[in-house]
């Protein structure tokens, strides 16, 4: 029986930015175990601790304040689970924060943020696309799945008539763009902030909407992308929001 239950909140970055979903999943199992905690076990045969994450993060993007959730088998204090937690988090991974919860509390995605660094000589342009992006009342596209080996964050857009595909509407997931000063940068180094919606029937993939802005290249070139937030229902939307420091 669970008897308490805590929210993490966990950075992503570095080599880790590389791991699979899956492997962050068994990374962090590792990391409960050689914390000692008593984590509650799934049922089934192959019973492994009992966490859930708000959000599957993409493949190569830091993540800068993930959300997860952890259930337990006694009472522990918060700080006690944070302090064990960061004892044994690898390289590339920083427990942030740990809070207690209600034990039928489920961390529920409401919307999300990413950012890409952008070049001064682009920051015009991409402000003006970004505009005329928000200003459309539809914003079709052609949707497939990665093919096997591809990297969904540099994947090209689908031929219309490749049988995997769909069509998207992809306003709906769009709550705003806008251009930013680079955190941590020269006073003319800007980002561009990219907030979607996480509605029922899904939300944006964030190379959809670089696509949509001209930006793809950068990603080719080395640049990295970042989850800056994950605001969820059951936390004050006025509640203060994280971003990675500039490397």
């Amino acid at each position: 029986m669970v008897k308490d239950k805590f929210r993490l909140r966990f950075r992503k970055d570095s080599n880790l930015r590389l791991l699979s979903h899956h492997d962050l999943m068994r990374c962090f199992e590792r990391m409960l175990r050689r914390a000692v905690l008593p984590f509650h076990n799934t049922q089934g045969f192959h019973p492994h601790p009992r966490i859930v994450f708000a959000l599957s993060l993409p493949l190569g993007v830091v993540g800068c304040e993930e959300v997860a959730e952890l259930e337990l088998d006694e009472v522990l204090a918060p700080d006690e689970v944070l302090e064990r937690l960061r004892r044994q988090a690898p390289p590339g991974i920083e427990i942030l924060s740990v809070q207690r919860v209600a034990p039928k509390a489920t961390a529920q995605v409401r919307s999300l943020s990413y950012r890409l660094p952008l070049p001064p000589e682009r920051a015009d342009s991409v402000r003006e696309k970004a505009a005329q992006l928000l200003a459309l009342p539809a914003v079709w596209l052609t949707r497939s799945k990665p093919l096997p080996g591809q990297v969904p964050l540099t994947a090209r857009q689908p031929a219309p008539e490749d049988a995997r595909a769909t069509r998207v509407d992809l306003r709906p997931f769009l709550r705003d763009l806008r251009l930013v000063r680079a955190e941590g940068e020269s006073a003319n180094a800007t980002a561009l902030e990219v907030d979607l919606w996480l509605t029922p029937s899904g939300t944006a993939r964030p190379v959809e909407v670089l696509g949509l802005l001209g930006l793809t290249d950068l990603l080719e070139a080395g640049a990295v992308l970042e989850r800056s937030r994950l605001e969820l229902h059951d936390e004050s939307c006025s509640s203060s929001v994280a971003h990675c420091p500039s490397s």
